[in-house]
């Protein structure tokens, strides 16, 4: 199957393999796993940030993120289309007994107007708002990234009125590519940074938790207490590590082929985009009739997989592992539904 259904669905390479069975590894409950530790600090130096926590997802990366940020009866502001909100399962309420307050803005992207007047007194009977979520690429926004004019803009406010930066970067590869934002930057924007490595970049499993020395130090232990502890996972970082040196630099041909794609889709009776929209690797279109799920059943009878987004939402999402001839039998395939 060309499979289009996530960036999630890749598989190792044999070189990525090889790298994982060749790693040194530890035990790392005892911080003894030198591929990790090595990665995690390397992480840490690319980003700008004095230190960071391997992790079995960006669900528990961004919720320690933030629970070492917020206090129970704590507000953060986010998109409403943010993954936090979205595909995490209430675990903000859950974890830290902190509540959501979701803003409408601009395809997942919030802007300091829009935020300014959502951010609470601190009267005993409010929630206090405690951090600013920004999600970078955004997901159900479609892969939509933030300049650093926005960022800059984003962290003034949150200095001026003595809030967090929380940045969930499940994608922020993606970001940095199109952007060419350099990583280090990120680092001055955000307190806390949440990176991934087996979505476009290919690696099995695994994300990473950003930020002070001191604030990953006390992380270790909850992220123990949430089951995240684990043994030798330097066979997981040499993944992730490997991915970052050999796949990162693969990125610029996914997102062409998403640009590709999404031209024959513009070109096409049966679906409506704006192609201006598509950024990154991220594509969203709508079934001019019918649903979405219909559609995505008779691209699956051609042996193509893509993800119903909406009731007439369809989202693709290209990878390394997607060829240009596996682009030229989808768009055939678009061109014949």
């Amino acid at each position: 199957m060309i499979d289009l259904r996530s960036d999630t669905v890749t598989k190792p390479t044999q070189a990525m393999r090889e790298a994982m069975m060749k790693a040194p590894v530890g035990d790392d409950v005892f911080a003894e796993d030198p591929t990790a530790i090595a990665f995690q600090q390397r992480m840490a130096d690319m980003f700008g940030l004095e230190a960071g926590l391997f992790v079995p997802s960006g669900t528990m990366s961004n919720q320690l993120c933030l629970y070492m940020l917020t206090n129970p009866g704590d507000e953060i502001i986010v998109d409403e289309l943010g993954h936090i909100f979205n595909y995490e399962g209430a675990a903000a309420s859950v974890l830290s007994g902190i509540q959501l307050r979701t803003l409408r803005g601009t395809r997942g992207k919030i802007t300091p107007e829009l935020i300014e007047p959502a951010i609470r007194s601190t009267n005993e009977w409010d929630p206090w708002t405690r951090v600013i979520s920004l999600e970078n690429t955004t997901n159900k926004g479609g892969g939509a990234w933030y300049t650093k004019e926005e960022l800059l803009a984003i962290r003034e406010l949150a200095d001026r009125y003595g809030l967090y930066v929380h940045l969930d970067g499940a994608r922020i590869w993606n970001a940095i590519t199109e952007s060419n934002i350099e990583p280090a930057f990120f680092g001055t924007i955000a307190d806390t940074l949440s990176i991934c490595f087996s979505k476009g970049l290919g690696a099995p499993v695994g994300s990473m938790m950003l930020s002070t020395a001191d604030r990953v130090r006390k992380t270790r232990r909850y992220r123990k207490m949430w089951g995240g502890g684990m043994r030798q996972i330097g066979i997981l970082a040499a993944a992730a590590d490997y991915a970052v040196d050999h796949h990162f630099p693969l990125m610029k041909e996914d997102h062409r082929r998403a640009r590709e794609f999404a031209a024959a889709i513009h070109a096409s009776e049966a679906f409506d985009i704006d192609p201006s929209t598509v950024e990154t690797n991220i594509v969203l279109f709508d079934c001019k009739q019918g649903t979405a799920s219909d559609a995505v059943q008779a691209f699956a009878a051609k042996n193509i997989g893509f993800s119903v987004f909406g009731h007439q939402r369809i989202r693709a999402t290209f990878h390394f592992q997607i060829t240009d001839d596996d682009l030229a039998r989808v768009i055939e395939a678009v061109q014949t539904m």
